[in-house]
This record gives structure tokens, C-alpha cells and sequence, in this order.
């Protein structure tokens, strides 16, 4: 009975479940629609050839990591927006979205002048001559999206960040929906296109991008949201706060990128061990974003309680919404964890049902044993995503940036001296990477036991002092 009561307390109280849960729930949805977009789209390459899915991944992680440079600078405009809204600056809102919008122009030039090295890049990998032609034609096709795909995630972020999630969720299972349609049009030549294979998935996202960026440009310029947020009249550059996001934004990218970038050498290394051992990589990789991916949902619904709490100055409520977001992730992931274990081949069979040759039985009985890693370091992973999602949240970005620094290069450079100098298999490779997760989750649990960042605040220390209706900062109130 006090088990049950201290439930019923915990689920109607601040920064408890329920809060949690309204948040939460339709970012789980957004963030699990990417994962069956890539999911599926992936299953498409897999139907199609072995070469297409051993390439595919590859090339679009590496295209991945460097878009999450800025991606994960432009979208920390959220948490901007999560502090302003919790101290009533409302108007600063607007002003800090089109910054964000600034960053991803800034992106995207940058990822398109990566084009034409994509040649030399791919050659210098060494992968089968038939994948390394679909790893550059995938890589420089996705190049292209790279302005939308950024821009979104910043968008994203006004929704987020003011806790309302609901929008965000509808656009991104539309695009889902608009992105498996077309993938699978043009990956198959279907309705008189032509069969582009991999290139038909590549121009799929682009489509799928630029429907997403429209999507929010449209919803952030209605008149509503231009009166209360300055939306509209906040499209100017401002230097101070461009600089300020960066300041905080940079590291939290740069963070994204080589988590990102240790993953890509990772898999790119493991391609060295022939085209099984690459593809068998990729399907685990590409299962585990079905448990993976929502819980970046989580991540974000706690960074946003954190941020909203902390511009309310309640670092104790900010404290407990972390713990109620751990909770509810470790149950996930179990529960999860226990399905890789005892019914892998539901997962499997997915990708290798409609290709029945000898080496794609070969790359299912291998994804098989990976997926036992990948259930012993779930329960890690989402420790390590929600507790670092506080931790950026507060604004503790640099910290979080130099630990996935220091711990990539313990992930890297063994499977590198493993591969590459002692000939050796994909087990202890895999076993690193796992190592690897486990010690992130471990670390950023200490720091976030010992405090520090409960003192941190990404606004402008005036604009959270200042009571609302205060003279000399007329536009901050809080909404009811």
C-alpha cells in the first residue's frame, strides 16, 4: 500500500510522472517515427542487395556526424527556449529560433563543400570496390538535405522547448510517412520511376527534409505565435545571442558529432573485416534504433524540464523530473534488453526474410550475437542519454563534450590496434564498444549527482532575475 500511494504521489506531483508522461509521450512518438523511417528504409536497401545495406550505413553515418555537428548546436536553441519560457521572457523566443536558423545556413554550406571529397574519402576506407560506389553516390546525394534537416531540428526546438510537444510529433510522423513512400518509389522504380536503388533513398530524404522545414517554418509564422513569441519581427541577426548559443550550442554539437564520429570509425573499421561483418554491424546498429531513438524522446523531455525548472529557479524540481525521466527509460530498455535476448530473430528476420542466400543466413546468425551486446549495454545507454540530457539541459555542455572526447578515443584507437595490427574479429570489437556505452552512463551520473550544474543557466542572467512585468524588461510575464 505505501508503494502504491508513493506512486499516486509521484505521478500528480511536480516533476513527476504524469508531467513526465505529457511531455514525453508524443516526443517518444516523433523520435520513434525517425527510427521506423530508418528502420524501413534500411529493409527496402536490405531487399534490394547486400551491397546496398553494407554501404548505406556507412555513408550515411558519416553524412550524419557531420550534419550533428550542427544539428545538435542548432537544436540547443531548445533549451534557450525552455529557460526563457521559465523565467517569462517570452520575447526573447523568436529571436533565438531565427539564430538557430542562422546556424544551419552556416551548416549546410560547410556539409556541401564535403561533396567532392567524398571520392577520396570512401577510396582511402578500402570497402569492396560495388560498396564503395553506393557509399560516395549516397553520401553526396544526402549532402544536399543537409539545410532542412538542420533548420528542423531547430524549429523542433520552439515547440520543445515551450512543452509543447504535439506538433512536433505530427510533422515527424508525416514525414515519416512521406519519406517511406517516396524510398520506396524510387528504390524499386514504382508508379512508371525508374529504379534508383540507393540513390532513390538518398533523394527520398531530401524530399522528406524539405517537407519537415516547411512544415515548421509554417506553424512558428501563424499570427499567434508571432504576437506572443516575436517569431516574425525577431528574424534579425543578433550577434549577442548568436553568440551565446554557439557558447552553449557548440560543445553540446560538437558532443553529438564525435559520439557520432568514434561510431562512424567504428563501423568503417569493422568493414575491414569483410562485407558479413559489416552488414551484420549495420542491421544491429539499425535494430537498436527502434529502443534507441525513443529514448532520445525522453532525453528531450527531461532537457526541457530541466531548462523550464531551472529558469523558474527550482533546481530541486529540475532534479526530480531527471530521476522520474531514469526511471521510466530503465524500465524501457529492459524490457527491451530482454527481447534482443530471447527472441532476436523477430528483429532479424526483418532485414534477411526476402533474401535467403547462403551469406545473408551467414550476416543473420552473426547480427544474432551482436544483439546480445546491444542487450547488455541498453540499460547504459539510456542512463547515459537522460542523465546527459540534464546535464545539457542546465547547460553543462562543455563537460559532457570533453568526456565523449576522452572515452571515444578509448573506443577508437583499441578497435583500430585490433582490426588493423592484430587481425582480429568482430567479438572484441564489439566488446570495446560496449565497455565504451557502460563507462558514459557511469560518468555522467557522477556529475550529475555532485550538483554543479544545478548553479548553471544558459540566459542571459538579467532575464532570469527580472519579475514579470518588471519595467526595464517589459515583455517578460509568465503565461498561466
Amino acid at each position: 500500500m505505501a508503494m502504491l500511494q508513493g506512486f499516486k504521489d509521484r505521478w500528480s506531483s511536480q516533476g513527476g510522472y504524469r508531467e513526465f508522461f505529457v511531455l514525453a509521450f508524443p516526443l517518444i512518438l516523433s523520435t520513434a517515427s525517425w527510427s521506423i523511417q530508418n528502420f524501413v528504409e534500411r529493409m527496402f536497401l536490405t531487399w534490394y542487395s547486400a551491397e546496398t545495406i553494407a554501404a548505406a550505413t556507412p555513408a550515411g553515418i558519416l553524412n550524419f556526424t557531420l550534419m550533428s555537428l550542427f544539428i545538435g548546436t542548432a537544436s540547443y536553441v531548445g533549451t534557450f527556449v525552455a529557460q526563457y519560457h521559465g523565467a517569462g521572457a517570452q520575447r526573447r523566443i523568436g529571436p533565438a529560433i531565427w539564430q538557430g536558423i542562422y546556424v544551419s545556413l552556416l551548416g549546410a554550406v560547410l556539409i556541401m563543400a564535403c561533396i567532392p571529397l567524398a571520392g577520396p574519402v570512401f577510396t582511402f576506407i578500402g570497402h569492396d570496390e560495388t560498396v564503395r560506389r553506393y557509399e560516395i553516390e549516397y553520401f553526396q546525394i544526402l549532402c544536399l538535405a543537409a539545410f532542412p534537416v538542420i533548420a528542423s531540428s531547430a524549429l523542433a526546438g520552439f515547440f520543445s522547448g515551450l512543452g509543447r510537444p504535439w506538433p512536433v510529433m505530427w510533422i515527424n510522423t508525416l514525414t515519416t510517412v512521406v519519406s517511406l513512400l517516396a524510398g520506396y518509389v524510387m528504390i524499386f522504380g514504382r508508379l512508371g520511376t525508374p529504379e534508383l536503388g540507393i540513390r532513390g533513398a538518398a533523394i527520398a530524404m531530401i524530399i522528406s527534409g524539405t517537407f519537415s522545414f516547411v512544415c515548421y517554418l509554417v506553424l512558428i509564422l501563424r499570427r499567434k505565435e508571432a504576437q506572443a513569441y516575436d517569431t516574425r519581427a525577431g528574424y534579425r541577426f543578433d550577434r549577442a545571442l548568436f553568440t551565446r548559443i554557439l557558447r552553449f550550442g557548440f560543445p553540446s554539437g560538437l558532443q553529438f558529432c564525435l559520439d557520432m564520429a568514434g561510431f562512424t570509425i567504428f563501423v568503417l573499421l569493422i568493414g575491414r573485416l569483410g562485407t558479413a561483418a559489416l552488414a551484420a554491424t549495420n542491421i544491429a546498429f539499425n535494430i537498436n534504433t527502434l529502443a534507441f531513438m525513443p529514448m532520445l524522446g525522453s532525453g528531450v523531455a527531461v532537457s526541457v524540464l530541466v531548462g523550464q525548472y531551472l529558469g523558474k529557479n527550482r533546481p530541486d524540481l529540475a532534479r526530480k523530473s531527471t530521476y522520474t525521466g531514469l526511471k521510466i527509460t530503465l524500465v524501457y530498455m529492459g524490457f527491451i534488453a530482454v527481447l534482443y535476448v530471447l527472441i532476436p530473430h523477430v528483429f532479424v528476420d526483418a532485414f534477411t526474410l526476402r533474401s535467403q542466400t547462403s551469406e545473408m543466413t551467414t550476416i543473420a546468425a552473426l547480427t544474432v550475437v551482436l544483439l546480445r551486446f546491444v542487450a547488455l549495454y541498453s540499460l547504459f545507454d539510456g542512463l547515459s542519454i537522460i542523465i546527459a540530457s540534464a546535464l545539457k539541459g542546465a547547460g553543462d555542455t562543455r563537460f559532457v563534450m570533453l568526456i565523449n572526447v576522452a572515452l571515444s578515443a578509448f573506443m577508437v584507437v583499441p578497435t583500430y590496434i585490433i582490426v588493423i595490427h592484430l587481425k582480429g574479429g568482430i567479438i572484441p570489437c564489439w566488446s570495446i564498444a560496449t565497455g565504451y556505452i557502460m563507462c558514459l552512463g557511469i560518468i555522467f551520473l557522477i556529475r550529475f549527482r555532485g550538483g554543479r550544474w544545478q548553479s548553471m543557466r544558459v540566459i542571459e542572467p538579467h532575464v532570469a532575475a527580472l519579475p514579470p512585468g518588471c519595467a526595464e524588461c517589459p515583455d517578460a510575464r509568465i503565461e498561466p
